[in-house]
């Protein structure tokens, strides 16, 4: 089955998917390892491991198809790419979704944002007439030349212009061929009903942020809320940047990795996850001795 044609299965089951976030192609090979069905290229994490910098508009097209197709090889898990928002006019998003697809993602998010966009948990975000991102998803739809690559329309709205008016945005990017309606940070668990009420026959994502905007709600609560697709964008970065700087900060203290060992994979733990096994089968089948 087509990576998309599995993601497009997945969030029309009962329940939907889960898809943790991962910021390259190891963190996406994690994702799989734990038994997810699905990973998230979360922009945030590319931001931050591409650049050592925020989510602020500062990735290009480029580099994030790059770490997409990275992911697209090193697991077979179905890749939804953050493509903030489309890096431009209809034209741009048209050449984003060809670079994205090609780099086989089963899944695109676009956003309303004004570029250069931010995180959208951040303080003083923009967004573009809603006529203009209609136009971008209309021309994302168009792009796109296998008809079950998933569309994601997110908006940003609720922030600067209110609830109501990233319901109806939501509606109107609907309306335009999204597969898939994502409004970001809502305030509350009644916002989020609000949103499932809003959207009663349209998949809806909800988005986990740890001490972000929205409430962290469990899984289950989301999906009986009625949410499809559900993203922890940033989990696994801020667990990997808190693991880093205690282990560095130990050894930099103490002047030895002793006493860490629990807190670490083993070589062969290690190796396995990202392959050897493979890879020395591979060179005994193909490399002379």
């Amino acid at each position: 089955m087509k990576r998309t044609t599995q993601l497009r299965h997945l969030l029309s089951r009962p329940g939907g998917v889960v898809t943790p976030g991962a910021y390259d192609a190891l963190s996406a090979v994690a994702v799989e390892a734990a038994g997810f069905e699905a990973v998230f290229l979360t922009g945030f994490g590319a931001a931050a491991s591409l650049l050592g910098r925020p989510d602020y508009g500062l990735t290009t097209l480029t580099e994030v198809a790059g770490v997409a197709k990275n992911m697209v090889r090193a697991v077979s898990l179905p890749v939804v790419a953050d493509a903030d928002t489309g890096y431009g006019n209809p034209l741009n998003v048209i050449r984003t979704v060809e670079e994205l697809e090609g780099a086989g993602v089963a899944g695109i998010m676009l956003e309303d944002q004004v570029w250069p966009k931010r995180c959208g948990h951040m303080q003083g975000k923009q967004v573009i007439p809603a006529a203009e991102q209609v136009q971008k998803i209309r021309a994302a739809v168009a792009a796109r030349r296998d008809p079950d690559l998933v569309i994601i329309a997110r908006t940003d709205a609720r922030g600067p212009l209110g609830l109501a008016e990233a319901i109806a945005r939501g509606q109107r990017y609907a309306e335009a061929g999204a597969d898939v309606i994502f409004v970001e940070a809502p305030e509350s668990v009644d916002e989020l009903k609000q949103l499932a009420a809003a959207f009663p026959d349209h998949p809806l994502m909800a988005n986990m942020v740890e001490n972000g905007r929205t409430p962290l709600l469990p899984v289950a609560e989301l999906q009986a809320i009625g949410f499809r697709l559900i993203a922890f964008p940033v989990t696994a970065i801020f667990a990997a940047a808190h693991s880093l700087l205690a282990t560095l900060r130990h050894l930099k203290e103490t002047g030895t990795s002793r006493g860490l060992e629990d807190r670490m994979l083993t070589f062969t733990e290690f190796t396995g996850l990202v392959g050897l096994p493979r890879h020395q089968e591979l060179e005994r089948r193909f490399v002379s001795q």
